[in-house]
């Protein structure tokens, strides 16, 4: 197995080899040209994430700055947003489910670095992370390698998460841990309000 090879297996890896050096410069370039684009620039914004990354719904919206390690171990599904600040460390692979929502410094890590200093001197290693779909991860996040949320998950702002998260739940803390499941009423008292501001919206019937 080369490096990339075993960078993608969570095995000790060296990042210096060429193959893992020419991907960074690749991951460099195109982040710093979406990171220079304007507002009015949406199809170019558009196009550099979808050349970055493996994989991408057809909607997507980061906010600049936006940065990653090497942007083809991330794939992303359906109706992804990020808001600014968004960092995705991914020496393994990142797999985002669809319709999932970033706040402003959410970071995915999937590097780590052996305990023993001598071979961390010399080598890294990474675990990979999965996010199911309708997950809301709130501002200045951090999801740690190996880790994997669970579908219609909400993690509260400032979370360290650590551990696998199921499904339908509020979770939130340092370390993330869950608070209360996601239930039935909390549905129908979010669809009451939609439908209020709907009703609010419609034009009166004459």
């Amino acid at each position: 197995m080369n490096d990339k090879a075993r960078m993608l297996a969570g095995k000790l890896y060296s990042s210096l080899g060429p193959e893992l050096r020419a991907d960074a410069r690749r991951s460099r370039r195109l982040t710093r040209l979406f990171n220079a684009t304007t507002e009015e620039q949406q199809e170019e914004r558009q196009r550099l994430l979808k050349a970055l990354f493996a994989a991408t719904g057809e909607r997507l919206y980061i906010e600049p700055p936006f940065r990653c390690d090497y942007g083809g171990n991330i794939f992303i599904g359906e109706g992804f947003y990020a808001n600014f600040d968004c960092i995705i460390l991914d020496v393994c692979r990142v797999r985002i489910g669809e319709r999932v929502l970033f706040g402003p410094r959410v970071c995915v890590y999937t590097a780590s670095h052996p305990i023993d200093a001598g071979v961390r001197a010399e080598l890294e290693c990474g675990k990979p992370v999965t996010i199911g779909d309708d997950v809301w991860v709130g501002g200045n996040s951090v999801i740690n390698p190996g880790v994997r949320i669970g579908n219609r998950v909400v993690i509260g702002a400032g979370s360290v998460v650590t551990k696998d998260i199921p499904d339908d739940v509020v979770a939130a803390g340092n370390p993330c841990r869950i608070i209360r499941p996601i239930t039935e009423e909390d549905r129908q008292y979010w669809q009451q309000l939609r439908d209020e501001y709907r009703a609010e919206l419609e034009p009166p019937v004459a």
